[in-house]
């Protein structure tokens, strides 16, 4: 990945990603997240608040370790392009997001509409094939074949004994990236596929390394690379761990050739950032590397509210987002308490 060349390039890359459909579509969140915090009891408690990759709860009971629960929607277009591989991404996403959060995943669920029962087929199809090669069952849902275009949401549970969060990183720590490489281009989507033609006990082992990470306390703060690629989800983890970041633009791992703003705004079928103490990142990085999976220290948290991108190759470095004066996915601090 060829990092800009001079900062006015630099500047290039940051308003061509918060142009992004991906990098857009979060910043509903917040809007989300104020009107729902402003209920009592719906934004939780123990810490574990909006802007996690899962929702957190107690195990009934004072039973070890904590339930997970996220949900995922799919992109219109693609249930209705791309309808077996919009099946598989729904289980993917949701096991990415339990993962992220130092767990494992026990059931999944979901809710299709579809015009007929042979466009829905399809759909279920993908679903199937995903829950097989992670082991992970289908515990039920809703279908419905009478709408008028397909639509599809995912859920699944989980459970941690110890967990990641997006609201533990700390300046000092490092930022880590890792990604799976081995796979191709999903076009004309910005979707990296490293998942559907895998074998299957490669597919689970390499989800297993983040409840392990964090069980043996390599790691206390991740998340899975989302819609908003690879710059919009470290914003997130930023914002979330109320702290300021810098971004190291050479330090990526990408495949060979691809555009930095490509790159950027990728939605990698394994791609997690994990924050951990310069003592611990080696660790952490040799971990997935073991398992062929590209892994790299690609920048750190530090005191403030900024996120900046750097290339130290081209010797620029320019501001990507400071979520204290422009909140991105929580809500100003008047509205969330």
């Amino acid at each position: 990945m060829n990092a800009p060349p001079d900062r006015e390039s630099l500047l290039a890359l940051i308003a061509t990603l918060r142009a992004g459909r991906g990098y857009l579509h979060k910043t509903d969140i917040a809007a989300a997240a104020g009107t729902l915090e402003a209920v009592p009891g719906v934004a939780g408690d123990d810490g574990h608040g909006l802007g996690d990759d899962c929702a957190v709860l107690r195990v009934p009971g004072g039973g070890e370790g904590w339930l997970l629960f996220a949900m995922e929607g799919l992109v219109e277009e693609l249930v209705a392009q791309a309808p077996w591989f919009a099946g598989f991404c729904s289980v993917l996403v949701n096991l990415s997001d339990v993962a992220a959060m130092g767990g494992r995943a026990l059931a999944v669920a979901d809710a299709l509409w579809a015009r007929d029962a042979r466009h829905g087929a399809e759909v279920l199809a993908g679903i199937g094939a995903a829950a097989r090669a992670f082991g992970v069952p289908v515990a039920g849902g809703h279908s419905n074949y009478r709408a008028q275009r397909e639509q599809l949401a995912v859920a699944v549970t989980g459970h941690a004994r110890r967990l990641l969060t997006s609201f533990d990183a700390r300046p000092g720590d490092r930022l880590l990236m890792a990604v799976d490489l081995r796979g191709d281009w999903v076009a004309p989507w910005p979707y990296w596929d490293a998942a559907t033609r895998a074998p299957a006990e490669r597919l689970r082992g390499d989800l297993e390394l983040l409840p392990r990470l964090a069980e043996d306390g390599l790691s206390r703060a991740a998340k899975d690379i989302s819609m908003a690629g690879i710059a919009g989800t470290a914003l997130m983890f930023a914002e979330c761990s109320r702290a300021g970041l810098v971004i190291e633009l050479d330090a990526i791992p990408a495949p060979p050739g691809v555009e930095v703003a490509h790159w950027l705004a990728a939605f990698p079928s394994y791609g997690y950032l994990l924050a951990a103490a310069p003592t611990q990142a080696e660790a952490v990085l040799e971990r997935f590397r073991a398992r062929g999976i590209a892994a790299a220290d690609i920048g750190g948290f530090e005191p403030g509210s900024g996120v900046r991108l750097e290339s130290r190759r081209a010797g620029a470095v320019a501001g990507f987002h400071d979520w204290q004066q422009q909140p991105f996915i929580r809500p100003p601090a008047t509205g969330s308490g």
